[in-house]
C-alpha cells in the first residue's frame, strides 16, 4: 500500500465549543460541517454532535418529523436510545435511514441519562432520490471489526482491509470509527476520487507522512489525489491515543438544494416534496421494518 497516492490533510478547522440545542435544557450540540457549504462538502450536506444530559429525565428525541430525498447516518457514541419501532440502540450501534421520497420518524423515540450521536445527512443521488424509504439497524454486535496492534476499526460503511460492511448504499461511502492506542497505526484505503474528513472524538491523530496533528475537536479535511485507482490514508494515535470517525464518499457533483430536512435538485422539486409532505403521503418509518 505504500505506493499508492498518499492522503493528506489540507484544511483543519478547530469546532467552537457546544451550545444550547433545540431539545430544551442538557442538550447541547455542535454543527461540525456547514450545511450551506454543498459543492465542498459533496456527497455530505450535514453532520451534528449531539450530546444529551438528562440525568434520570426521559424525554422524546426530537419527536416526530419528516425527511426526504437524503439518507441520514445516525453513529450511537454514548448512551442508549429506545424505539419501539425503529429498533433500541446501545453505544457503538447505527442507524442508516433511507428517506427517499418521502418519511416520518422519531414518532417513539426515547432517551434518558448521558446521550451522545452523531447524524450525518447524505446526498442521494438524483436517480435515486424517489425510492421507497427504509431502515437498516447496524449492530455493534455484528459489525465488521478491524483490529491491528493497538488499533480497532469498526466500519459502518464502506471496507478496511478484510473487514467489509453489508450496509445497502444508494451514496458510495465510507464511514469508519477508529480507535488508536498511543504509537499505533494503520493504513486505511480509499478510492482515490473519494473526497472526505476526520472528525477527531478523542485524543490526538498523526495523519499522514507529513505526520499532521489533529485534536479532539477538529475536522481536518481530506486532499483527493487524480481519479483512476485506490489511494491510502495513514493514521496513528498521538499522545494518550485517538479516537476518530472517517466520513469519506463518493462526489456527486449535481445540483441540489435543501429546505430544512427537505433535499432536491431544485426549488420546483422542493415544492413538490413539500406539497407531498402535507398532503400526508410520506411514509411512516414506524410501519416499516428494520433491515
Amino acid at each position: 500500500m505504500s505506493a499508492l497516492p498518499q492522503r493528506r490533510v489540507v484544511r483543519t478547522v478547530t469546532l467552537p465549543p457546544a451550545s444550547p440545542g433545540f431539545l430544551g435544557p442538557g442538550h447541547t450540540a455542535v454543527e461540525v460541517l456547514d450545511p450551506e457549504a454543498l459543492e465542498q462538502n459533496d456527497p455530505f450536506i450535514l453532520l451534528m454532535d449531539d450530546r444529551l444530559d438528562l440525568s434520570s429525565e426521559v424525554r422524546k428525541l426530537g419527536g416526530a418529523h419528516p425527511h426526504a430525498g437524503l439518507e441520514t447516518v445516525t453513529l450511537f457514541l454514548e448512551g442508549a436510545v429506545k424505539d419501539r419501532d425503529e429498533g433500541d440502540t446501545v453505544p457503538g450501534d447505527a442507524q442508516w435511514m433511507t428517506a427517499g421520497r418521502g418519511v416520518i420518524h422519531s414518532e417513539n423515540t426515547e432517551v434518558a441519562g448521558r446521550v451522545r450521536i452523531l447524524q450525518l445527512w447524505i446526498r442521494l443521488p438524483k436517480a435515486a432520490r424517489s425510492v421507497p424509504p427504509r431502515v437498516q439497524l447496524i449492530k455493534r454486535s455484528t459489525m465488521p471489526i478491524r483490529r491491528e496492534p493497538g488499533v480497532e476499526a469498526r466500519v459502518y460503511s464502506g471496507a478496511s482491509g478484510v473487514a467489509v460492511s453489508q450496509t445497502k448504499n444508494y451514496a458510495q461511502a465510507t464511514i469508519i470509527d477508529f480507535s488508536l492506542e498511543h504509537g499505533a497505526s494503520l493504513a486505511q484505503e480509499l478510492p482515490s476520487s473519494y473526497s472526505g474528513f476526520l472528525y477527531v472524538l478523542e485524543g490526538t491523530l498523526i495523519v499522514g507522512e507529513e505526520r499532521w496533528h489533529l485534536n479532539a475537536g477538529q475536522v481536518g479535511s481530506l486532499n483527493r489525489p487524480e481519479p483512476g485507482g485506490p489511494s491510502a490514508l495513514r493514521l496513528e494515535g498521538g499522545e494518550g491515543g485517538a479516537r476518530v470517525v472517517l466520513y469519506s464518499g463518493e462526489p456527486q457533483r449535481e445540483p441540489l438544494v435543501h429546505h430544512g430536512p427537505f433535499v432536491a435538485g431544485s426549488r420546483e422539486e422542493l415544492v413538490q416534496l413539500f406539497t407531498a409532505y402535507r398532503e400526508s403521503r410520506f411514509e411512516r418509518l414506524s410501519r416499516l421494518i428494520p433491515e
